[in-house]
Formats: structure tokens, C-alpha cells, sequence
């Protein structure tokens, strides 16, 4: 199937925010095209084997003063941006941040700049792809300026596993029941990191969320304009919230779709990701029921009971698929397979064909769901999400438990979510053995104060990043206004809600601020 837009997956003991799953925004549609990127995951650039080269800028101000060189890239323009490895230092060595841009089609307003999420999922594809993304209107007065964060895509990407390694990863068991699994966890945990630093070197070290804020503001300078107008989406939303707690005077129009809480602990932010999957896998029971003579049961209950029962199954013995490579569909596959289409309402029904066949004992669309998660694509990963999302999210904030101490979690995860709620209690592990810290503000608090209307938007039934969150980010941000979608699926702009492309279009075009607390 055509990857149409990119999902950072988390594996079993690397789960997000120190605890959970990857957060973007996913929309599959489409035939098997072979798409993806012709760069092996986690290449780097320049000379250096952690992909940093010599600066010849000695101060910061050398770096805000750069012009980008923009050369043909398809329809588009492709460049590149100079940034300091270490902005403490900016002095020393430096790594080049890919650039992709759509100009406007219409009477130019200025550059917007977009991040899909993750983190750890690259974001040039959404200007190389933005009439999949943005709407007419919005395209016609904006250039779209995707970037790929640091240490992601084209920007000096951190590599921490073989190709083959990250099949084992991802195949584990993400509830581990047995000792045996536990130490195998535990093992594979330590060769991650191991492996970060041995690769990556410094640019493992320096790709936190301020630094790619930092990033931003040098993109902005570049630019040629006065302010930061940007739409980020999922993981997005706590970037531009960070841009704007760094740079309230530079902050013009941004819009935060599917945001999160910037204030949640690790632990508890994990609890809110179970519970929002929770929601969207029993909103999505709920809709096969209505329908009537559902497959999976005759009430929400009772289906979700079906789908448990089923995961146990392949806990127990694995389904054989139709891969050419011989893959079984293991029980770590069948949770990631089975999460994908969650993310919007618009792939339930990939999800109805993926249950049918693993209940009749056949595990290929669940695999196939799953591989389009872990963006790997002829027995290969065409990106270096797994890894980028883990480094990113564990210096961001490094907390973790020990493995004796996730069972003292599982009451409340599994009360939180029952079928996913131990899988994300094992995610707590996700940080243990990272060897680096972030150097970089790693406590900023955020409120954004000083800065322009920020728009917060918020779907009611979010999986991955549940409403509350949206609701929590908007009191946060000192100038937030709450914009909501009553609805299933992951983010709200250009999803068919009228009401909520007016808002946005609203504000980004004519800077007309909706009202606070508006629902569409």
C-alpha cells in the first residue's frame, strides 16, 4: 500500500513520551507502489561517521544570517539548512537539516512551515505530497516548508540497529510473560543503545525538541521572515509549543492539531495514550455493531473480547502469512498491525479485513499493517523511525522503571486500557541504559507566554493523542484557544469538518483568531 503519510512506531521497549506508542498522523490509501525513500535508514551525511561536519560559522548569528540554496527537487525545491550540533556551542560541529518546499500557487502570504509528528518521522514529504495534506486554500497562499527534524529522514539520521536486528525488535512480545522474554527485553534494550552511541555518536546526543525548535527559528531566519507561522500535527504540537515558550516574540500563526500536554509525567502520559486507544479500538467495536451482524460480536463487549482473545492466540503461536520472506506474524507484529488503523476512521476498514483474516488463522494483512507502521518496504526500513523516536523522546525526559518494577503498574494501566494497558506499563522500561542527556533546557516549562494566539485543535476520540490533552495544552498556553472535533481518528484539519478548516483557514489566511472553545 502507498505510504501517504508517515507513522513514528515505538517497539516494545521503546514505547513514547518514555512509555507509549509513536504519535503522527497516519492515512493509508491506495496500491502497492514501492514509494519510499531510496536512502537506507540511518545513513548519515558529511564526513563524520555521526553525520556532523566542521563548522565554518563561528557564532549564531553566522547561522541566522545563511541564504538557503534552493535547486529543482520534482514540482518542488529542495535545500538545505546549517545548524550547530550543539547550540551551547555553536562553534563547533554542525549537521544540515533537509528542506522541501511548495510554493504558493496564488497571491503569496508567506512560508508556513509544517512537522507531521512522530517524533522521529521526517517532514519533507509534506510538501513533497501536500495536495494529500493541505487544502486548496491554503496551498494557494502559503509556500509549504517541510523540514526533517534533526536526527530524522535526510537530517543527519541516528542509527542504532541493523535492518535485521530491528526485525527482532519489533516482532517481540510487548507483554513479555515469561522470564526468558523479560531478559530477552532486557538484552535487546541494552544493544539499542549500545548501538546509538557506537553509530551515531554526537548527533545521538543533540536531537532533543528544543534543539529542533532551535532549528525552527534558524529555518524561520532563513526564510527571509519576521515570524514563525507553522501547522504541526500529533508530536508537532509540543515542537511549536516549544518554539513558542523559546521565541514568543517570533511566534506568528500557529496552529496545534492533535495536541498533547506538555506538562504530563512520562508515566501519566502513557496512561492517557493507553486510555485513547482504548477508546478508538472500542469506538471502532461499536461501529461494527451498529452495522449490524458484526463479525466480531454481538455488543462493544463482546468484540473487543473477540480481538483480546485473539491477540492471546498469537501470543501463544504465531500466524502464518503469505510474506515472501517466510515472517510469521508474531504477537509484537499483531499488536502494531492491529493499532495502525486506529489512527483514522477513514482505515477500518483495512482493520475488518486484517480481524477476518487472522481469525480464519491467517496473519498477512495484520503483518502488512504492520511493516506500513515500521515504514519497512521490501525487507528493508526506508526510514530511521524506530530508532529516531526513542532517542528523541528519552531526552526529552529520560525517566524510566526497572522491569521488577512494571508489575506494581499494571492495576492502573489495565484500568486505564484493559487490552492494550500492559503493553504501554512494559513501555516505562523505554529509557533504561541511555548513555547521553540532553544538554539543551531538558526541564522548559511551557506556557508560551508573550506569544501571538496559538490554536489548539482537538478530537474528541483521538487514539493517540486523546482530547483531554488538547484541552490541557490550550489552558496551558497563556494565548491558547481551544478549537474541538467531535469525532473518531487522529488530528482534525482537512478531515471533512468544514467548521474546523474555516477556523484554520481563518486564522493562517486572514488572521481572524476563532473563537476560544469553539466546537465543530
Amino acid at each position: 500500500m502507498s505510504k501517504k503519510l508517515i507513522v513514528a512506531v515505538a517497539v516494545v521497549w521503546a514505547l513514547v513520551l518514555a512509555g507509549g506508542i509513536g504519535i503522527g498522523v497516519v492515512l493509508l490509501t491506495g496500491d502497492d507502489d514501492g514509494g519510499g525513500s531510496d536512502r537506507k535508514a540511518g545513513s548519515t551525511d558529511g564526513p563524520g561517521t555521526d553525520g556532523s561536519e566542521p563548522s565554518g560559522r563561528k557564532t549564531l548569528e553566522d547561522f541566522y544570517d545563511q541564504e538557503i540554496t534552493w535547486n529543482g527537487c520534482g514540482s518542488n525545491e529542495c535545500g538545505t539548512l546549517e545548524v550547530p550540533i550543539d547550540y551551547q556551542e555553536p562553534a563547533g560541529g554542525t549537521i544540515r537539516i533537509a528542506l522541501e518546499r511548495r510554493k504558493a500557487s496564488g497571491d503569496r502570504l508567506g512560508s508556513l512551515v509544517v512537522n507531521p509528528g512522530g517524533p522521529g518521522a521526517g517532514g519533507t514529504y509534506l510538501a513533497e505530497q501536500a495536495d494529500a495534506y493541505f487544502a486548496p486554500a491554503l496551498l494557494e497562499r502559503y509556500d509549504i516548508v517541510g523540514f526533517d527534524p534533526r536526527g530524522t529522514g535526510e537530517s543527519s539520521p541516528v542509527d542504532c540497529l541493523t535492518d535485521d536486528e530491528l526485525d527482532e525488535w519489533i516482532a517481540a512480545d510487548p507483554d513479555p510473560d515469561t522470564p526468558e522474554e523479560v531478559a530477552e527485553g532486557q538484552e535487546g534494550s541494552e544493544e539499542f543503545w549500545k548501538g546509538c552511541e557506537a553509530k551515531s555518536g554526537d548527533v545521538a546526543a543533540h536531537v532533543s525538541t528544543v534543539e529542533a525548535a532551535r532549528d525552527m527559528d534558524v529555518l524561520r531566519a532563513a526564510l527571509g521572515e519576521d515570524e514563525l507561522d507553522y501547522l504541526g500535527f500529533s508530536y508537532g504540537t509540543r515542537l511549536g509549543a516549544t518554539y513558542a515558550e523559546l521565541y514568543p516574540d517570533k511566534t506568528g500563526r500557529l496552529v496545534l492539531d492533535g495536541a498533547v500536554d506538555p506538562s504530563l509525567s512520562a508515566r501519566d502520559g502513557s496512561l492517557s495514550q493507553a486510555g485513547g486507544f482504548e477508546t478508538a479500538l472500542r469506538s471502532y467495536v461499536a461501529d461494527c455493531v451498529e452495522g449490524g451482524d458484526c463479525f466480531l460480536g454481538s455488543s462493544v463487549e463482546e468484540g473487543v473480547a473477540t480481538i483480546k482473545d485473539l491477540v492471546d492466540s498469537i501470543d501463544k503461536e504465531p500466524l502464518p502469512t503469505s510474506d515472501t520472506e517466510g515472517r510469521e506474524l508474531t504477537v509484537g507484529l499483531a499488536f502494531y498491525g492491529l493499532i495502525t488503523p486506529l489512527y483514522s476512521e477513514d482505515n477500518w476498514v483495512l482493520l475488518d479485513q486484517a480481524l477476518r483474516e487472522a481469525l480464519e488463522g491467517t496473519g498477512t494483512t495484520l503483518l502488512r499493517l504492520s511493516d506500513f507502521y515500521g515504514s519497512r518496504e521490501g525487507g528493508r526500513y526506508t526510514d530511521n523511525s524506530l530508532e529516531a523516536i526513542s532517542v528523541i523522546n528519552c531526552l526529552d525526559d529520560p525517566w524510566s522503571i526497572t522491569v521488577d518494577e512494571v508489575p506494581d503498574n499494571f492495576a492502573d494501566f489495565e484500568k486505564a486500557s484493559p487490552t492494550f494497558g500492559r503493553v504501554f506499563a512494559w513501555g516505562l522500561t523505554s529509557c533504561n541504559g541511555i548513555p547521553f542527556s540532553a544538554t539543551d533546557e531538558p526541564d522548559l516549562e511551557i506556557d508560551g507566554s508573550g506569544a501571538a494566539p496559538i490554536v489548539v485543535l482537538g478530537t474528541t476520540r483521538d487514539p493517540a493523542t486523546p482530547y483531554e490533552e488538547a484541552v490541557a495544552m490550550a489552558e496551558q498556553l497563556e494565548s491558547g484557544v481551544l478549537v474541538s472535533r467531535d469525532g473518531d481518528g487522529h488530528t482534525a484539519y482537512n478531515k471533512g469538518n468544514s467548521c474546523i478548516d474555516d477556523a484554520v483557514h481563518g486564522y493562517l489566511i486572514d488572521g481572524k483568531v476563532p473563537d476560544d472553545g469553539l466546537k465543530c
